[in-house]
């Protein structure tokens, strides 16, 4: 996340996504995309970037490896191709990529990068084969093709480009002009929380006092979730406070209740939506990060922004699919804001 401070009332800018071109006035709003078919999985965001993913097939005993392409939406809009490997050795200084009858030697880089002129034949090869093999040295990783004629479809579908001559899987000839163009990402202004005030954490006993008990044991396991020892208090604005409370608790992953307050009496908590994470008091947002499963491959996460009223959803992404990265392999965004 990337945030601009804009003049003397420290309004941030959230640049979550590059800027976009207008969307046509003819495009329908776009709604996040995601299908999935054997080891391949599409996610399209809001603005119509789509990103394909394919990973090694859980049949078998397959070291974790891992494709993703990238393609903005728009007409003769080029495809990136990004590759990754899991070794419990030192990671490769680089990767050879045979797949048919294209071989690529020497790709370098932590994540390592197809060059832009050898993606179209790539993108030939990936629809033609079953499997391809990247290799360091002695180690070998098989990545699995089945699902990404399916998937790339898909990907042709929700950006218009079915018909295209810049279709991936089903050409044809219609005009580049009728592919969906991209769609501006929302604009999120921020305000930044003031700095905090003494007596602000004393203010927990009252705040908690205003909040039904009943409706928040609902929600929330453990002893005693309205315990002000264990609340946190945090200013917003010279007169709004942020209130929150550890609530579930299971094997991987834990919630947080989070309200918004007067620091005034009557306090009148207001609790917040489908708001949950740890609160950044340096920008003003809350950050939710959930495991998939207990190893941690693969992850969903959410992050909100305080605009002076409220939180906004400002990016939600998560893997497609669990499959052996430590820390997940991607991160896909369902939703981007700028």
């Amino acid at each position: 996340m990337r945030i601009r401070f804009v003049a003397h009332r420290a309004v941030a800018v959230l640049a979550l996504a590059a800027t976009l071109p207008s969307a046509h006035a003819a495009d329908p709003k776009p709604e996040p995309v995601r299908f999935q078919h054997k080891d391949w999985a599409l996610q399209c965001d809001n603005t119509r970037t789509c990103r394909a993913v394919g990973y090694q097939s859980e049949d078998g005993d397959f070291e974790p490896a891992s494709i993703l392409l990238t393609r903005p939406a728009g007409p003769n809009a080029p495809v990136q191709v990004d590759l990754q490997v899991y070794s419990e050795k030192a990671d490769p200084a680089a990767l050879d990529l045979q797949v048919g009858k294209l071989s690529l030697r020497g790709l370098e880089g932590t994540i390592p990068r197809v060059p832009a002129g050898q993606v179209p034949r790539l993108l030939q090869e990936l629809l033609r084969n079953d499997e391809a093999t990247l290799s360091a040295g002695n180690d070998r990783w098989t990545l699995s093709l089945a699902g990404a004629s399916a998937v790339l479809l898909k990907m042709d579908e929700a950006q218009g480009r079915i018909g295209t001559p810049g279709a991936l899987v089903r050409r044809g000839t219609k005009a580049e002009s009728s592919v969906l163009r991209p769609a501006a990402a929302p604009v999120v202004k921020g305000v930044l929380p003031v700095a905090p005030r003494k007596g602000d954490g004393a203010l927990a006993r009252p705040l908690l006092a205003e909040i039904d008990r009943a409706s928040v044991a609902d929600q929330c396991n453990g002893q005693d979730p309205l315990n002000p020892s264990t609340a946190q208090v945090r200013r917003l604005t010279d007169r709004k406070l942020l209130v929150s409370l550890p609530c579930g608790m299971g094997a991987y992953n834990y919630s947080k209740l989070l309200w918004v307050a007067s620091d005034l009496p009557p306090h009148k908590p207001e609790p917040l939506q489908d708001v949950d994470g740890e609160f950044d008091a340096d920008t003003g947002s809350v950050h939710s990060a959930m495991k998939g499963r207990g190893i941690g491959d693969c992850w969903s996460t959410r992050d909100w922004q305080f605009d002076g009223q409220g939180f906004v959803l400002t990016r939600e992404a998560g893997d497609s699919m669990c499959r052996g990265f430590p820390g997940g392999a991607w991160q896909l965004p369902s939703y981007v804001t700028r």
